[in-house]
C-alpha cells in the first residue's frame, strides 16, 4: 500500500550509501528478470501477481500504473524508469506521489480529470478493497461527486493537477479516497530483503 506520509525530507549519508549500494543489486535483478533490458507490461503484471485468474479490474489497474511509470511512452520500462518507480514508491515525497497518482487517474493524458476517469479508478480500487475486505461498501458515484465538489474550484467539471494537489494536501478525506492502494511498496521492500524472490 502506498502511504502518503512525509517521512522526513532529508536523507542521511547512510541512506544515500545504502541506496547507491542497492543500485548494483537492482540492476542485477532487473537484468535477470528482464534479459531484453526492458520490463514489458506482461512481466510487470506478473511481478505483482496479476495473471489470467486475476480480475479485469486488477489487470486494468496495473495497466494504468505501468503506463504512469512508462515516462517515455514506449510501452516498456527501461532500467532508469524502473529505478525511478522504486524510488517514488519507497522514498517519494507527498508532492511527487500526488503527481504520479494524478497521472494514473488521467487515463487519456489530457492534463485534467473528468468524473469518468476518477470513477473508473475508484471503482477498481474499491473492488480490490472489497476483495480483501468484503465489508467495504461504497457508492462510487457519491464519492466522485463529493471529490469533485471539494476539488473542482472553478466548476468546469474537470480537476486540474493544481486542484488535485491542493485539495489532496488540505483534505484528509480526499487524500484517503485518492490514495492508490496496490502492493508495489510491499513487493519492492520484500524484493529488496529477499534476494531469491
Amino acid at each position: 500500500m502506498i502511504l502518503y506520509k512525509t517521512m522526513g525530507q532529508t536523507q542521511s549519508a547512510t541512506d544515500k550509501e545504502v541506496a547507491l549500494k542497492n543500485i548494483q543489486e537492482l540492476y542485477r535483478r532487473f537484468a535477470d528478470e528482464c534479459p531484453s533490458g526492458n520490463l514489458h507490461l506482461h512481466e510487470f503484471k506478473k511481478i505483482f501477481g496479476v495473471n489470467r485468474k486475476s480480475s479485469e479490474e486488477e489487470s486494468a489497474y496495473m495497466e494504468n500504473v505501468f503506463r504512469s511509470f512508462d515516462t517515455n511512452k514506449d510501452g516498456k520500462l527501461d532500467f532508469m524508469e524502473y529505478v525511478a518507480a522504486i524510488h517514488l514508491v519507497l522514498r517519494g515525497k507527498l508532492e511527487d506521489k500526488l503527481k504520479w497518482s494524478f497521472k494514473v487517474y488521467d487515463r487519456d493524458g489530457n492534463g485534467c480529470l473528468e468524473k469518468e476517469e476518477v470513477g473508473h479508478i475508484l471503482k477498481i480500487i474499491y473492488k480490490l478493497k472489497k476483495h480483501s475486505d468484503p465489508s467495504t461498501t461504497e457508492n462510487i458515484e457519491d464519492i466522485c461527486d463529493r471529490i469533485f465538489s471539494i476539488l473542482d474550484k472553478n466548476d468546469d467539471s474537470q480537476i486540474s493537477l493544481e486542484e488535485f494537489m491542493e485539495g489532496a494536501e488540505k483534505d484528509p478525506w480526499v487524500l484517503e479516497q485518492l490514495r492508490l492502494d496496490f502492493a508495489a511498496c510491499e513487493w519492492f521492500l520484500e524484493h529488496k530483503k529477499n534476494p531469491n524472490s
